[in-house]
């Protein structure tokens, strides 16, 4: 009787033994199954998104003092926070995957090597997918059409274009490294193009000031500095003759379409924020950049 009881005990004790030991691998399986989602994609390994900007290009980003209407801290300036139409398009990316968002502040012309050299994982950072900007990234997107207009002050001579060809005789300017002035300003004949300017801040600062006559930038840029100086107009040709001009509509639209630049060869990457944007309409996208032109700062 002793004998058995003893095997029974034993039989019992073996029976919990393998239900505990399956409860413990049935733990262990989802946290490992999670992590193998997000070991997938190359650079996400630990589930963070490290997404440059300027930080400094409203209304797509800017930076702020706290993280009032949504603003997340900027990694690399510490006490700072970024937020805008980039920062908020990030998130809803973040979102959508289950990964932790971080914002590294980045100058203009160091965005494109950060995502070669993998100190980025993305630029979410109001660029235009051009050719040439493609055959150095993989640009995810569009996330935001922009077209190319003008901005002057209400009391210019220029104030009443209606064409590029109305801007002659005006000194201008443009934010470096862009479309607006390596291609669209050069097409104003007689025209003074003054250097770039090296932040978009800085391009309307120079108008502000009386520098220039008028600068030509995107539209929601040109959208956010008149929300904040109604002294401002902007002048849009698009649609007309006296519009700027490309050699194909192909080209042109490579130069409104915005997107979100990723290391070149990183597909699944690239898949990943696809997934996120085809599931917004060009109404999502301008409800977003009216939202972020309401909340952003003065310039």
């Amino acid at each position: 009787m002793r004998r058995m009881t003893r095997l029974m005990t034993l039989v019992l004790a073996l029976a919990m033994l393998l239900t505990m030991t399956a409860c413990g691998s049935s733990n262990t399986d989802t946290p490992n199954d999670a992590s193998a989602a997000v070991s997938d994609i190359p650079g996400l390994e630990d589930g963070v998104f490290t997404v440059g900007m300027e930080c400094a290009y409203a209304p797509y980003n800017w930076t702020q003092t706290d993280d009032s209407n949504g603003a997340v801290p900027i990694s690399n300036v510490p006490g700072a926070y970024a937020n805008g139409y980039d920062v908020m398009i990030a998130k809803k990316i973040c979102e959508a995957n289950g990964w932790e968002l971080e914002i590294v502040s980045s100058a203009w012309d160091s965005l494109t090597p950060a995502v070669q050299s993998k100190t980025m994982d993305a630029n979410i950072a109001g660029q235009s997918m051009t050719a040439d900007r493609m055959a150095e990234v993989d640009m995810a997107g569009p996330y935001y059409y922009a077209t190319i207009v003008c901005v002057t002050t209400k009391d210019s001579p220029y104030a009443s274009a209606t064409s590029i060809q109305d801007l002659a005789g005006g000194k201008c300017t443009a934010q470096s490294g862009t479309i607006w002035y390596d291609s669209c300003l050069p097409q104003i004949e007689g025209a003074e193009l003054l250097a770039p300017a090296d932040t978009a801040p800085a391009m309307i600062m120079s108008l502000q000031t009386g520098t220039v006559d008028f600068v030509c930038t995107d539209m929601p840029t040109a959208m956010g500095a008149v929300a904040k100086d109604d002294s401002l107009v902007i002048l849009d040709f698009s649609g007309t003759e006296g519009d700027f001009q490309f050699a194909t509509e192909e080209e042109r639209a490579e130069n409104v379409n915005i997107g979100i630049s990723v290391l070149k060869g990183n597909t699944q990457l690239k898949e990943a924020i696809d997934s996120v944007l085809s599931t917004m309409t060009v109404d999502d996208f301008n409800a977003l950049m009216d939202e972020a032109i309401a909340v952003q700062p003065e310039i």
